[in-house]
């Protein structure tokens, strides 16, 4: 396999999505009648995947589902979409289950739990040696253990995405190697104080970006929702603008932004050009439910940033 064969291979987790929609979140110790309930694919990972595919990119999964009939919610999307699935491995125990619970402002709340995801380790990814070293573009996010993350780094040969999403202990080298670091402003602070436990962590997003650059990421994109993101490399640091859209639900949209930034990325675009398109796509998939049910293909028309 060469990295023209695959341009984009998503090492992370594959979930299923218990999706739960209420009018308001409710209060500690407070109980709430929802409106709806229903069970989609998600995870992090095969989020990006999907969206990078449905962009055009050849892509391949790295990940473990358990030996249940979740797993054949969790793979549907993932398959539809034309991810490679080759090293996407079955284990005993249960799929990833994310309880995601969505108010009728599009804000959610999301609480995961790995199943099969936790057996994301060294030696499970270490399995994929050769998938991973073919890539263009590496895609790793923080819903696998660290030892996976840092050995898919190590593995990798071409440009490594990072979306430290969530925030987990993971060597600083590892973080260093990303280009970009991918991370919103709540992810960023936490980032810098676990990589320099002395420092002051700025308050501003652009301060936060510089420190991160300062520190020695090679390049850093923070995202900022409906305020789009800030895009920094050795070219300079720009501020990203987003469509401005009625946002149905949230969730997953940051996963719908990487995995249109990897897809360019894997196509010869700039990091600038590629955090362009991706927060057209975030704001595309803001607009729908769900994770990969609301992320748009090449037939789509994706909303324009007005000047």
């Amino acid at each position: 396999m060469s990295p023209s064969t695959t341009s984009v291979v998503v090492v992370g987790s594959i979930n299923v999505d218990q999706l739960i929609t209420i009018e308001r979140h409710p209060l500690p110790g407070e109980t709430l009648i929802g409106t709806s309930m229903e069970f989609l694919p998600g995870g992090k990972g095969a989020n990006q995947a999907v969206a990078a595919a449905q962009l055009g990119a050849t892509v391949q999964m790295v990940g473990a589902i358990g030996r249940d009939a979740q797993a054949e919610v969790a793979t549907a999307i993932l398959t539809r979409a034309g991810v490679g699935l080759s090293a996407v491995h079955a284990v005993d125990g249960p799929t990833g289950l994310a309880l995601v619970t969505v108010a009728d402002d599009g804000e959610n709340t999301i609480v995961v739990i790995p199943g099969a995801n936790a057996l994301m380790g060294a030696d499970a990814v270490t399995a994929s040696a050769d998938v991973i070293a073919a890539a263009a573009v590496v895609v790793l996010q923080g819903e696998i253990p660290a030892a996976g993350i840092e050995t898919a780094v190590r593995l990798a040969t071409g440009r490594v995405v990072l979306n430290l999403a969530p925030v987990i202990p993971v060597d600083a080298e590892t973080i260093r190697c990303a280009d970009p670091l991918v991370v919103n402003e709540h992810e960023a602070a936490l980032v810098l104080a676990q990589v320099d436990p002395g420092a002051v962590v700025p308050a501003e997003d652009a301060d936060l970006v510089v420190r991160l650059r300062e520190w020695g990421v090679a390049s850093v994109v923070l995202t900022r929702g409906a305020k789009g993101a800030i895009c920094s490399d050795a070219d300079g640091t720009t501020d990203v603008p987003s469509p401005v859209v009625s946002a149905v639900d949230s969730s997953g949209a940051g996963d719908a932004f990487v995995g249109a930034l990897s897809a360019r990325l894997a196509a010869g675009a700039s990091l600038l050009d590629s955090a362009r398109f991706a927060v057209r796509v975030g704001a595309f998939a803001v607009r729908g439910r769900g994770t990969q049910t609301s992320y748009p293909t090449l037939a789509d028309a994706l909303p324009e940033v007005l000047a």
